[in-house]
């Protein structure tokens, strides 16, 4: 794609002045980099706040009294019984358990729904839910909404001089919040472990919004650079990376977010795609998964580096990794033969030839500060 063809966000103008580096990314000219460059600028979330332009996600809306009954056939996650003022994660999964996409869906009371979706697939998880729900439900697609994430111990701080009621919130709530006259969506979440929050806002107040949370003295802009390094360290998946429609919830080590509800033996079993699928991989096992790993030398392990055991032979393939800054040290995450899973098994990744030793490492890396109460 040329420069021309990419679409931008409604703070494009504010990143050329900010002095980013840009780049392609899923469709979008979006910013790598400041200035501060990207091991400033994962510290600096680490350490204060951090704010991102995520406008390029994908804002949907359901309305209707039947939106979730109808989404929760779509997604392994109870939806149906998620209380006001909540937001859940979610994934999309096909008829063979595959991931189409992951998702965030909050409960705005009203029977309406709030969904957001990966930028790379907004679009064609807007036709999916056209296709299968649209006679149970309206579907708003909000892409013109900006999104912007205050993310770091001290967004609370900032935060809660434009709105002091976001103070109470804890983790995974949504509120609709006013913010500089501006009525916003509201979530205490994000993508790096740290404590913050997710900024829904209309576009033409998008620009507005961040120069004001820019000019505080704890805020600095963060590129993307820096945010894949932070989720890494934090253990969180990115779509087509870590997981895709050829890797099942169960593969990709997300059990966790299939609900209770909605196991084999819960009270709304199964009833999504891939069920019956994803219910027998959990009791008989899979041939491979996903695991973290810590390479044990200074070498950043790219995703695409095979994985072999002490005599060689493949094991899997390293699908993100990089230096984690937090942790002084190389992190990755990756998909081994499940005989090789156990934490601590020693084994070696391929780089440019070469054997580098790593080992099965916990996730997270770095311990996540989401705020609970």
């Amino acid at each position: 794609m040329t420069t021309e063809t990419l679409a931008k966000t409604p703070l494009h103008a504010l990143h050329l002045e900010l002095g980013a580096r840009m780049v392609p990314f899923a469709g979008y000219d979006m910013p790598v980099q400041y200035p501060l460059g990207v091991m400033k600028e994962h510290l600096h979330t680490r350490e204060a706040a951090g704010l991102f332009d995520v406008s390029h996600m994908g804002q949907i809306i359901l309305r209707g009294p039947q939106a979730a009954a109808a989404l929760e056939r779509l997604v392994p996650v109870d939806i149906v019984d998620l209380p006001v003022g909540m937001q859940r994660y979610a994934m999309f999964t096909d008829d063979q358990g595959g991931i189409l996409d992951d998702l965030m869906v909050a409960n705005l009371g009203d029977d309406t729904l709030f969904l957001v979706v990966n930028a790379a697939c907004k679009h064609q998880d807007l036709m999916h839910l056209q296709l299968q729900i649209a006679s149970q439900c309206q579907i708003e697609p909000c892409f013109d909404r900006a999104l912007l994430a205050l993310q770091g111990p001290q967004a609370v701080d900032v935060l809660a001089r434009l709105a002091p009621e976001v103070a109470k919130m804890t983790f995974m709530q949504f509120a609709p919040v006013r913010l500089l006259g501006v009525d916003c969506f509201v979530s205490r979440s994000g993508y790096t472990g740290e404590d913050g929050y997710e900024i829904s806002v209309p576009a033409a107040h998008a620009e507005a919004l961040a120069r004001s949370l820019l000019a505080e003295p704890e805020v600095a802009a963060i590129g993307l650079g820096a945010r894949d390094s932070l989720r890494l360290e934090a253990g969180l998946c990115l779509y087509g990376h870590d997981m895709s429609s050829s890797t099942t919830p169960i593969e990709a080590s997300l059990l966790w977010a299939i609900s209770k509800a909605r196991r084999a033996d819960g009270a709304r079993a199964g009833g999504f795609p891939g069920a019956e699928r994803i219910f027998a991989q959990q009791q008989q096992g899979v041939a491979s998964k996903r695991v973290g790993l810590l390479p044990q030398e200074r070498v950043p392990v790219r995703e695409g580096a095979e994985i072999v055991d002490a005599d060689g032979n493949v094991i899997g393939s390293v699908c993100s990794g990089g230096f984690g800054p937090t942790l002084g040290a190389p992190v990755a995450m990756g998909y081994l033969q499940s005989s090789h899973t156990a934490l601590d098994t020693p084994v070696w990744a391929m780089v440019r030839g070469k054997r580098v030793a790593m080992k099965v490492a916990k996730t997270p890396f770095v311990p996540q500060r989401y705020y609970r109460g």
